[in-house]
């Protein structure tokens, strides 16, 4: 395996290139940064096509490259070939590449899906793919907002992306807003409630009640709007059923990311609790 050095060799262009969507587009591969993501994709049963490391890492990962088959590609490459190819400051030592066509699928009919109307944010898109995870969440739709496929959303979402399916609407606002309202208008005609959050004596369309209220275990979708301009007027009135998470007047609202733990969690405790119930067990939550 001869070692690259240069930082003007191809495979540093290639790699910064699988960063952006128009080069995952082009090659249908997507970029996992580091040891973590990797381990991840293993553990999801996906084997990533091609490995980009440093001797050092290969010696101290054996471990790891007893899952592999012999047909993955290997690059061995000096630590500052990795550090000019990648976005991470200070790689471990190691990227992959992934089809894409091993990112999960939707493999029966979701009883929870979590929709996320164009929120902005990396950091807070990734926490909530990996709490979705951590809810039991079916699916997750995004209307526009930050990429999901992003590495800033893959290294917060833990690899939860890898293992969560998720739909984007992107192309433009417009496009996005009406292909979410075309899907949400057609699951609560199927008789899911369509959950929207607000913030506590704010006006709504209709009754707002304490998310511990909420019947939980129906077919849901709970929509979470934009960080500054919180859910889109459109989607919005696709809704119908609303909730508030109460808290203290001395902050306006809480962070979309931090709101939604207890929500997604919620239906969580409600679905255990009613099957210790009926089965006369003691909730070992």
């Amino acid at each position: 395996m001869p070692l690259i050095s240069s930082r003007r060799n191809p495979l540093v262009r290639r790699l910064r290139a699988l960063s952006t969507p128009k080069g995952r587009s082009i090659e249908s591969l997507l970029l996992l940064e580091g040891t973590h993501l990797l381990e991840e994709a293993l553990k999801n049963g996906s084997i990533p096509e091609e490995i980009i490391a440093t001797s050092k890492w290969l010696e101290n990962h054996s471990r790891i490259l007893e899952f592999l088959p012999k047909n993955v590609q290997f690059h061995l490459v000096t630590a500052s070939v990795l550090q000019a190819s990648l976005t991470t400051v200070t790689p471990d030592g190691v990227a992959s590449l992934l089809s894409l066509s091993a990112l999960p699928k939707l493999k029966h009919s979701p009883d929870f899906i979590l929709v996320l109307d164009r929120l902005q944010d990396p950091g807070n898109v990734g926490t909530l793919f990996r709490t979705a995870l951590a809810a039991d969440i079916d699916a997750l739709w995004l209307a526009l907002g930050a990429d999901p496929l992003s590495q800033k959303v893959l290294r917060s979402s833990a690899g939860a992306v890898l293992k969560l399916p998720f739909e984007r609407l992107a192309d433009s606002e417009d496009i996005a807003i009406d292909g979410l309202v075309d899907k949400l208008r057609g699951v609560s005609q199927e008789g899911y409630q369509v959950v929207a959050t607000y913030v506590a004596g704010k006006p709504s369309d209709f009754e707002v009640i304490p998310y511990w209220e909420l019947d939980w275990i129906k077919p849901t979708v709970l929509v979470l709007g934009n960080e500054g301009s919180g859910l889109s007027p459109r989607i919005q009135a696709c809704c119908t059923h609303g909730v508030t998470l109460p808290h203290s007047e001395a902050v306006e609202s809480l962070n979309v990311a931090v709101a939604a733990a207890p929500l997604l969690l919620e239906r969580r405790r409600a679905k255990m609790t009613s099957y210790m119930s009926k089965n006369g067990e003691r909730s070992k939550l």
